[in-house]
């Protein structure tokens, strides 16, 4: 399975913003793709994207001719010789949105060259010999605020996470609720109220942070299945104005109100002091996650593991640019006892890598938006048809 060229062209994402998809040869006459997401609430210290045009460059000038004849089986290999030719702590040489294209393009060429499901290949390059017998959690991002909306929700994200270990059931619970919740928002608040953010959810002007609490119990209950769900929120708070004090003050209102299951960034990015003292508070019986504060990079992973800052990480490879990167972190996270939620991007592709990547590493749950838009609806798709694979 030797690759025989690498090419690269521009393509759309979610938002209408140009990424890059990456079409990786090989000499056996096969074939794989691989399109790269791009965040808009992106941590500061994630790897560097370069612009489309460049990372295109970079692929056709430097990337393919150094991975010609190279076999794609060989993924750590690859990959070393990717961060040897970027030559940067960050990717800014080459970009990680390029590295990260070419990483999974030959992971799902080796995926192919075997003829095995791709989560099976990534599952075969951690050694992990035991057969999993359950999924990643759905955490669902119904309504949406933040950044990745225009109206007054400070939270960038309002989540169910379906409690079923059956893919199918969890599924058709998070569609019952977003649908159901669809209609009320419809009917309560105006049709305006049900236009959607960058990853599916609903995104309405609401009396305040809370409200879309209340309402998700409301319709929960309207739906028969407020014994079937745990709340989430991804508070991104990096991107609020409001003090550690106030900000403390809501999540001990959620807590206990609504019993909130996982917290993500819940202070600015750099505040570890904060990110400790809620996981003391709050973390035997909460997930408290980090994910600007750690960046899919295992030396700041270390930092908050010494400060025992969080009990949950959010995986996503292209903060980090290759797939042994992305891998490593998962580890390291699983070692010290931490969950581990692989993550889509606000600004999405049809490419569902992640769904594959989430359930051939044995991640505790999948971060994929709203059962709506293509690019979403594309990751439960595929997890529906590992389960038929499985």
């Amino acid at each position: 399975m030797k690759i025989k060229s690498i090419t690269a062209r521009p393509e759309l994402d979610s938002r209408g913003e140009w990424t890059i998809e990456v079409r990786l040869k090989l000499q056996n006459g096969l074939e794989s793709v691989a399109s790269v997401p791009q965040g808009k609430s992106r941590g500061s210290s994630e790897a560097v994207y370069v612009k489309p045009n460049i990372a295109i460059r970079n692929i056709e000038k430097i990337i393919a001719p150094a991975l010609k004849g190279l076999h794609a089986g060989n993924q750590n290999f690859i990959d070393h010789c990717l961060l040897k030719l970027d030559g940067t702590k960050n990717k800014s040489k080459l970009g990680a949105n390029a590295t990260l294209g070419v990483s999974v393009a030959a992971a799902k060429a080796a995926a192919l060259s075997q003829n095995i499901p791709l989560w099976k290949h990534i599952a075969h390059l951690l050694e992990y010999k035991r057969k999993r017998d359950d999924f990643p959690k759905l955490f669902v991002n119904v309504i949406n605020g933040g950044l990745h909306t225009k109206n007054n929700l400070d939270f960038q994200e309002y989540l169910i996470i379906p409690k079923s270990k059956n893919i199918s059931e969890s599924v058709k619970i998070a569609l019952t609720l977003y649908k159901k919740l669809g209609e009320y928002l419809g009917q309560h608040f105006g049709k305006d109220a049900t236009g959607l953010g960058d990853e599916g959810g609903f995104a309405p002007n609401l009396d305040d942070n809370l409200e879309p609490f209340r309402i998700l119990t409301h319709v929960a209950k309207l739906s028969h299945l407020e014994n079937k769900i745990q709340f989430g929120l991804d508070a991104a708070a990096s991107n609020i104005k409001k003090s550690p004090a106030a900000l403390s003050k809501l999540y001990a209102e959620l807590k206990i109100k609504y019993k909130l299951h996982y917290l993500e960034d819940p202070y600015k990015e750099k505040d570890f002091k904060n990110f400790t003292k809620l996981n003391q508070a709050i973390g035997k019986n909460t997930l408290l996650c980090g994910d600007d504060l750690t960046t899919t990079n295992v030396e700041l992973m270390k930092k908050a593991h010494a400060a025992k800052s969080i009990n949950s990480i959010i995986i996503k490879p292209n903060q980090i640019g290759t797939l042994t990167e992305t891998l490593a972190a998962i580890e390291q996270a699983k070692k010290w006892g931490w969950k581990v939620a692989v993550s889509h991007r606000s600004g999405e592709t049809q490419d569902d890598f992640i769904a594959d990547l989430a359930y051939g590493s044995y991640a505790y749950g999948l971060k994929l938006g709203a059962p709506a838009r293509g690019e979403r609806v594309a990751k439960y798709n595929r997890l529906l048809e590992i389960d038929q694979e499985n």
